[in-house]
């Protein structure tokens, strides 16, 4: 794309990575802070971004529906958020441990289940031409957008909006905060939790579909690239607000795409560190966040307790 606009074709290509890249990126952490805001931690949204990539492909290949990929990967994402969630509040069961136990499980699971449809070419979801007015074939291909991604920007301040004016959203932050109290209430901890963990691996499912059935629109093992686990850092980085995730979303997406678009004009020096910004970004967010002279905003009270 920039290659022929020269070194301005360098900001539309970064545009046009962020708004492909940052999808995964807004479904699963949104996922994630939907999650600890219930106060649990789930690392093993990774295996559902791979299961849900996995299902999402394997149906639309069977079926020729991208759309009922995208539903089945939801339904795959939310059948592991219901083992992590009834595992993961257990006595004396550590986050962590059954975190990165449904990382091994997940991707084990959608590696084995989805070999046979490594090669089979399945039926993409299509794309909103938003640049359709423009002469520039450079721009209009930049803007053309995801029905999926204005989803997840649609579904960021609805999350928001559920956390502070619904009596399930005001459970979910009472859960979060002090379950004694919420027990105390007569709120089920256990109901509570076991939701909010379906649903954000329901959405991590969905961020896998994008995956496989929008951008990069394959089936590969290595499709995922870690972004499960980075959603992680993202939501500790926007401070547990489903819209700050939304702005830290597409910042992750457009460091993403920095590399790729410095190389279509001929950069090529240090072109595996801007490939590696992502996980530079999370680095830093990890290494700041974790500081012992800074103090977290948002943060759910019982986040990260073990189940007694």
């Amino acid at each position: 794309m920039s290659a022929d606009l020269g070194w301005w074709g360098v900001p539309l290509a970064i545009l046009a990575g962020t708004l492909r890249g940052s999808a995964p990126f807004l479904f699963v952490s949104l996922g994630e802070c939907l999650t600890e805001k219930s106060g649990k931690i789930n690392l093993g949204l990774e295996g559902s971004l791979l299961m849900g990539a996995m299902s999402a492909y394997a149906i639309s290949y069977l079926t020729g529906s991208p759309w009922t990929g995208v539903i089945v990967a939801g339904m795959a994402g939310m059948a592991l958020g219901g083992i992590h969630g009834w595992l993961a509040q257990q006595p004396r069961v550590n986050d962590v441990a059954v975190g990165i136990a449904m990382i091994i499980f997940g991707s084990g699971l959608a590696f084995f289940l989805g070999k046979p449809f490594i090669q089979p070419v399945a039926p993409q979801l299509s794309s909103i031409a938003f640049g359709s007015w423009s002469s520039s074939p450079q721009l209009e291909a930049a803007l053309r957008v995801s029905p999926l991604f204005i989803l997840g920007v649609l579904i960021a301040p609805l999350m928001q909006w559920f956390f502070r004016s619904t009596r399930w959203g005001l459970l979910i932050r009472a859960v979060g905060d002090s379950p004694d109290a919420a027990r105390a209430m007569g709120i089920s901890i256990f109901k509570v939790r076991l939701f909010s963990i379906m649903v954000g691996s329901a959405l991590a499912g969905v961020g896998g579909a994008f995956l496989s059935l929008y951008y990069p629109g394959s089936w590969t093992e290595r499709i995922s690239s870690g972004q499960g686990l980075m959603a992680v850092a993202l939501v500790i980085f926007a401070r547990w607000n489903p819209m700050q995730c939304l702005y830290a979303s597409l910042l992750f997406g457009g460091a993403q795409a920095i590399g790729p678009a410095l190389q279509s004009v001929g950069v090529d020096a240090y072109y595996y560190l801007f490939n590696a910004s992502p996980y530079i970004l999370t680095l830093l967010i990890m290494i700041i966040t974790c500081s012992p002279k800074r103090t977290l905003t948002g943060v759910p009270g019982a986040l990260g307790q073990t189940q007694e």
